[in-house]
């Protein structure tokens, strides 16, 4: 197919995506890498990261986005990072980096992962947003995870 005028010799590709469908999107700060890394969600994992997204902008003034390790971080200025998800083959991670200060403690933890807790999202779960809104005002009012 011959070029015509004004196209790109290179095509942007898409992202790749790692073991169970996580996108590989390079660390980056701001809303930028958080929205390619969401646009690059397979599925209806999309959707939820989408909606995840919103929550967390509209209940946390001046949040904090970026991307580290393949996936999107929320944070608040001075006090670290309160929240990330991540996308698995089967279901969506959330994690809150002080999850057993939060009220109820979301479900997933072991003895290993000290204060941090999680919930794991499947595709057929009724997602409680109500219940994510709490979770999310909560872990922002914390002091957060600082790599």
């Amino acid at each position: 197919m011959a070029k015509t005028q004004g196209q790109s010799t290179k095509a942007k590709a898409a992202p790749v995506l790692l073991s169970g469908g996580n996108p590989q999107i390079a660390k980056g700060d701001g809303d930028a890498p958080v929205q390619a890394y969401i646009a690059a969600m397979p599925g209806w994992k999309r959707g939820l990261g989408e909606r995840l997204d919103a929550l967390i902008e509209h209940n946390v003034p001046d949040v904090r986005k970026a991307v580290r390790w393949n996936s999107p971080f929320y944070g608040v200025e001075g006090q670290g990072w309160f929240v990330s998800f991540h996308v698995f083959t089967h279901y969506l991670k959330v994690t809150f980096f002080s999850g057993t200060s939060l009220r109820p403690i979301p479900p997933g933890g072991t003895a290993k992962s000290k204060d941090v807790r999680w919930i794991d999202i499947r595709e057929d779960d009724q997602f409680d947003e109500a219940r994510m809104v709490e979770w999310i005002k909560q872990a922002a009012a914390l002091p957060g995870w600082i790599p």
